[in-house]
């Protein structure tokens, strides 16, 4: 079995070194860069498995990096700060990030979100099928893991899409905020509201035609989420 490849992107050679060996250590094949501009092309020529991208950097930092990742790569991303103010996190959720850790941190709590986040994004690859789902404008081919609104396609994070599959597999169910916490990033987020509210309005940024009136992910006041019984899947392709 091929080991999963993560890019470590920190300008500290010493962070870098330590993170590089801990990861080492349980069997991950690591590759560097020391800003976003070098993690770029990393991304391109080595296809890793996950990031772990620092925020500050000469040249790139790594919220530019990541707005332009995502803007033809879903790969995992955990941003590594040294910022933990709550509009910073959100910023990089925002922008795309999986999840975010902040420094200092232990190689335990590390490794922990690094499994987990890949755990995701294996169970999301494993669970695609050869079919269209189908629900107003909206198009999912599940097969290639391709998102449209009308004649546009739409590119989310694996983050994101996990949590639009959620819906998808549970159309017309209202599911609360622990359900999707739980089920999307795992039972250490359960009541990480913050995440969800960020993860939500971002799909309904490129999902609705009205962010403010929407018709795929909709709020039931209380309850929680859904996505309303409009159309079903279609046959196979």
């Amino acid at each position: 079995m091929d080991r999963k490849k993560v890019l470590v992107v920190d300008d500290e050679s010493r962070f870098v070194f330590l993170l590089s060996a801990n990861l080492k250590s349980v069997g991950y094949e690591v590759y560097k860069a020391s800003n976003g501009e070098e993690a770029i092309q990393v991304l391109i020529n080595d296809e890793p498995d996950i990031i772990l991208l620092d925020a500050m950097m000469p040249v790139m930092d790594g919220f530019k990096a990541l707005e332009k990742i995502r803007t033809f790569s879903r790969v995992p991303i955990i941003m590594v700060t040294a910022m933990g103010e709550e509009h910073q996190r959100i910023d990089g959720l925002n922008m795309g990030a999986d999840d975010y850790i902040t420094k200092p941190f232990s190689a335990d709590e590390l490794l922990a979100r690094v499994n987990a986040v890949l755990r995701r994004s294996d169970i999301q690859q494993s669970n695609q099928s050869n079919k269209i789902f189908k629900h107003g404008d909206l198009t999912i081919n599940l097969e290639r893991a391709e998102v449209w609104r009308g004649e546009e396609q739409k590119l989310l994070s694996s983050t994101e899409y996990r949590l639009l599959l959620m819906f998808v597999n549970n159309i017309g169910k209202v599911l609360s905020s622990e359900d999707l916490l739980t089920s999307v990033w795992g039972n250490e987020y359960q009541n990480d509201r913050e995440i969800l509210w960020v993860c939500i309005s971002r799909l309904r940024q490129k999902l609705e035609q009205n962010p403010k009136d929407p018709q795929h992910i909709t709020t039931r006041s209380g309850m929680g989420y859904m996505m309303p019984q409009e159309s079903k899947q279609h046959d196979s392709l």
